[in-house]
């Protein structure tokens, strides 16, 4: 069954496996709220723990935001979680209040057992490098310095350790400067800013990526809703803009990247799934999990999706079996 808490919303997730056991790390708010736009300055990581991503047990938080003065005092955001030896390291995104929660950076927290975290002495470790990405960004879609959501996974070949962020570029018109930010670290504390992995001109923004090797190819997903297309996508695809998770295809991990296909793997007009994230089931198959953001009256609803089984054609193309219509 879905992980739907009765006093609060889920969101965005992300999924650290121990064994056999999944933890996952969402971001949560309470209903009492009223209004769900207040989630994302309410919110705080929860934490639970499943052994086939359909049945969970909610455990104690995992982080809140700092206190007063803090860089991340104003909200704490999405993340990754990765493992060093005997450590875990979770990333994530932080604003803080003094500077209207528009400028985005990423620290780190660790733990030994998934479940007590310390936040890094240090932090913030990553930030958006003026060189290769826009500061506070004014544009009819928001006022902000967008520098979140960091996917943190090591190299395949030289052991090293890269950061994915959801970043804007420098140029273009500001509807497609969207971009897959980029860091890369030796030892998950000291990060340089490297140049965007991707090109601007599709989307505002590319949030929640994720990087992942299928069949010798590298898929890097990542989420955006339909009011994020760019002028320029509309003209050239003549797509029905959507909200959901899609997806670019490279030959080696770090690019260069393409789109294989302009189809979203999971859209529709109101993003019904988002954050769509690929996870190896406890069966050994690949699966696709999501949380769900709208009902098709509109409502949001906000709690993590049961698995969908995903497909990998000869040509490389993905798919999931979905329907939109609840």
């Amino acid at each position: 069954m879905p992980l739907r808490l009765p006093e609060k919303w889920v969101w965005d997730f992300w999924l650290a496996r121990d064994g056999a056991d999944y933890h996952v790390f969402y971001l949560q708010a309470p209903h009492a709220l009223v209004d769900p736009q207040l989630r994302h300055f309410n919110a705080t990581v929860g934490h639970a723990v499943s052994k086939d991503l359909e049945n969970w047990r909610v455990l104690p938080d995992a982080l809140r935001p700092g206190p007063r003065g803090a860089w991340d005092e104003g909200a704490v955001w999405t993340g990754s979680v990765i493992r060093r030896g005997g450590t875990w390291h979770m990333f994530y995104t932080g604003v803080s209040s003094e500077e209207g929660s528009t400028v985005q950076r990423v620290g780190s927290a660790t733990s030994t057992d998934l479940t007590r975290w310390r936040k890094h002495p240090t932090n913030p470790l990553i930030e958006a490098d003026p060189r290769y990405y826009g500061q506070r960004d004014p544009s009819p879609l928001g006022l902000e310095q967008m520098w979140r959501d960091p996917w943190v996974l090591r190299h395949p070949q030289t052991g090293d350790y890269h950061a994915l962020i959801t970043a804007r570029a420098l140029d273009g018109p500001p509807d497609g400067r969207g971009v897959i930010g980029h860091a890369r670290s030796r030892d998950l504390a000291v990060w340089e800013t490297l140049p965007p992995l991707t090109e601007p001109g599709h989307f505002y923004a590319l949030e929640v990526p994720q990087l992942v090797e299928l069949g010798g190819r590298y898929y890097l997903l990542f989420s955006t809703w339909a009011e994020a297309h760019s002028a320029a996508r509309r003209e050239e695809t003549r797509l029905e803009p959507v909200g959901g998770t899609h997806y670019l295809v490279a030959d080696d991990p770090f690019g260069p990247f393409r789109f294989s296909t302009h189809d979203f793997l999971v859209g529709d007009p109101l993003g019904s799934l988002y954050s769509g994230k690929l996870v190896e089931g406890p069966d050994g198959r690949l699966c696709y999990l999501a949380w769900r953001n709208f009902a098709p009256d509109g409502a949001f609803v906000g709690e993590l999706a049961d698995p969908l089984p995903i497909a990998v054609d000869g040509g490389g193309y993905l798919s999931v079996p979905w329907s939109d219509d609840g």
